[in-house]
């Protein structure tokens, strides 16, 4: 087996018994790095602190991992100006956050008639964002009103 010490350090193709014996005499234990390949690596560390490190790195992955989730904005097509300011705000903190973002109009009853309004409504939300978009999915007809998908 390939054997490195405790330092870093490369010692060579070493025999089993010998690098048990080596761990033994430094009070390390011999941990198996690389099964697969040929002839296998070992390593002569402390195994609580290398199942620490381990750990600690996962944690960091897992940390550094982006959010690829996706958050809904629902407008009315009688919503007011001011309303849908406030729900652009909402979805510009979300596009900051990394979400992608589904606004939504919802037709209720004849309402489903005006459907040039409601994708001017959707086209009114677009323009009053401030920061550069693009648009992830155009605007589709769903069964209860249109939708649109946009990320950063």
């Amino acid at each position: 087996m390939r054997l490195v010490d405790e330092t870093g350090k490369q010692i060579g193709v070493v025999p089993t018994s010998q690098a048990l014996q080596m761990a033994m005499d430094k009070g390390l234990d011999l941990i198996e790095v690389s099964a697969k390949s040929d002839p296998p690596v070992c390593r002569i560390a402390d195994y609580g602190k290398f199942q620490y490190q381990k750990e600690k790195q996962a944690r960091q992955q897992k940390v550094n991992q982006k959010k690829s989730g996706l958050k809904g904005i629902r407008i009315g097509l009688n919503t007011a100006k001011h309303d849908l300011e406030l729900k652009v705000n909402q979805a510009e903190n979300f596009l900051k956050k990394g979400y992608k973002v589904r606004i939504e109009i919802i037709l209720r009853g004849r309402e489903k008639a005006f459907g040039n309004m409601a994708r001017q409504k959707i086209g009114e939300f677009k323009s009053l964002l401030s920061e550069a978009v693009s648009v992830e999915q155009g605007i589709t007809r769903q069964p209860r009103g249109f939708s649109m998908i946009i990320g950063k």
